[in-house]
């Protein structure tokens, strides 16, 4: 159900601890599962106590916030876990675009979690009755071009990197999607459960039909320290050990690749500094090395210096560099000019806030929007003034593999 600002009844809430479910995913039923899941821990959640459309415009946090300050905020709370994830929590998708229609945030009826050896059950209002069926298998899959075929686009990064090269902008993040059709109506469950096995160290979501397992964490706030890992900078994996090693080698060594992800640092840098009292950022660049790619990645630390939640530091992060572009402003006009598509969720904030402000957003990155037997998958890649138009259609591509095999297996 919708609930406004101003219309809300109290929501009780009640939060009790639980033996070990095994597999979270496992415990969902077929409607609306919500989901936030890294190896084996996270939360996972089922029904609506409320649910609200935000706004698009500028001012779309500060009202989701303020939306949730009204539902969270005045439940009727029985919680004898008081953990971050306990209690009231709100599962939320963000568009890419401030100005797109799309946005949502949705309070599950319940909520099953475990992290650090805990694990709880958060119920609202009366145990809701699910029916749990089978997982279905969508049957065979057929691909079709999204808004732009592969040439059309490879001609979109050309134009994107003469527009660099003649000093519009430093970097810009062009996304590309791609329309899969199933026989039959496509199960989340099925694609969640294929994704967590796959990418286990990736954040496996599904929220109000947006579905990914994104290797990228936005922030995660606990009390008043938060963390974010910045990813930016990306090679396929080789054909064998050695070629591998080659590429991860070649990537850390890449002058493109390093000079993006210094962008992506900076950008976090800059809009985290005026929120912490401390801050930490590394150095160099690690490699993250994932089933299908390889990324260069940095973990960035810090400690908040006043009492702003999960949501206000989301806030001010999105968009980052990684996903828009440097400089900002001008990287979201150049996408709004060039990719000729509506990303929706895509590169937008998913994830999860509780009552206290604490929670893990991502980025939502190799992902797709599932509706009834059609998927919407998008994949995309950082352009540079010397990017190669064939290489980035490739990487494209392998990206694309994620929600590929979460459809085929």
């Amino acid at each position: 159900m919708s609930v406004a600002l101003g219309t809300t009844r109290p929501l009780p809430v009640r939060t009790t601890p639980v033996g070990d479910p095994g597999d979270l995913l496992a415990s969902l039923p077929d409607t609306a599962p919500y989901a936030w899941v890294r190896n084996g821990e996270g939360l996972v959640g089922w029904g609506e106590a409320a649910r609200v459309a935000v706004p698009p415009g500028p001012g779309r946090f500060a009202w989701a916030r303020k939306w949730l300050s009204t539902v969270l905020g005045e439940a009727q709370v029985d919680d004898s876990v008081r953990t971050p994830g306990s209690g009231a929590v709100a599962f939320g998708s963000f568009t890419f675009d401030e100005d797109a229609h799309g946005s949502v945030l949705v309070v599950p009826r319940a909520v099953l979690a475990r992290r650090g050896g805990r694990a709880w059950l958060t119920t609202i209002g009366e145990s809701p009755l699910e029916t749990f069926t089978p997982i279905r298998d969508p049957g065979r899959i057929s691909y079709g071009d999204g808004s732009l075929s592969a040439p059309e686009w490879e001609h979109v990064v050309a134009q994107a990197a003469k527009r660099i090269r003649e000093g519009e902008l430093e970097k810009v993040v062009l996304a590309r999607d791609l329309v899969a059709t199933a026989e039959r109506p496509i199960d989340v469950r099925l694609l969640l459960t294929r994704l967590a096995r796959r990418y286990p160290e990736c954040y496996t979501f599904s929220v109000a039909g947006l579905v990914g397992a994104t290797p990228e964490l936005l922030i995660r706030r606990t009390g008043q320290e938060i963390e974010s890992l910045v990813l930016a900078g990306t090679t396929p994996r080789g054909t064998d050990r050695a070629d591998d090693l080659a590429r991860g080698a070649a990537l850390l060594a890449s002058a493109k690749d390093r000079h993006e992800h210094e962008c992506a640092i900076a950008s976090v840098r800059q809009t985290l500094a005026p929120l912490c009292s401390s801050l930490t950022t590394p150095d160099e660049p690690e490699l993250l090395v994932l089933p299908n790619v390889q990324h260069l990645a940095s973990h960035v630390t810090g400690r908040l210096a006043d009492g702003a939640s999960v949501l206000d530091v989301v806030a001010a992060m999105h968009p980052t560099a990684a996903v828009g572009g440097t400089p900002t402003h001008t990287a979201i006009q150049v996408i709004r000019e060039l990719e000729g598509m509506d990303r929706a969720g895509y590169a937008g904030p998913v994830g999860w806030i509780d009552a206290h402000g604490d929670g893990e957003w991502g980025i939502a990155l190799r992902s797709g929007l599932i509706q009834g037997r059609r998927a919407r998958l998008f994949a995309g890649g950082g352009i540079m003034g010397d990017s190669d138009p064939a290489a980035e259609l490739a990487e494209a591509q392998a990206k694309f593999r994620v929600m590929q095999y979460a459809l085929e297996g």
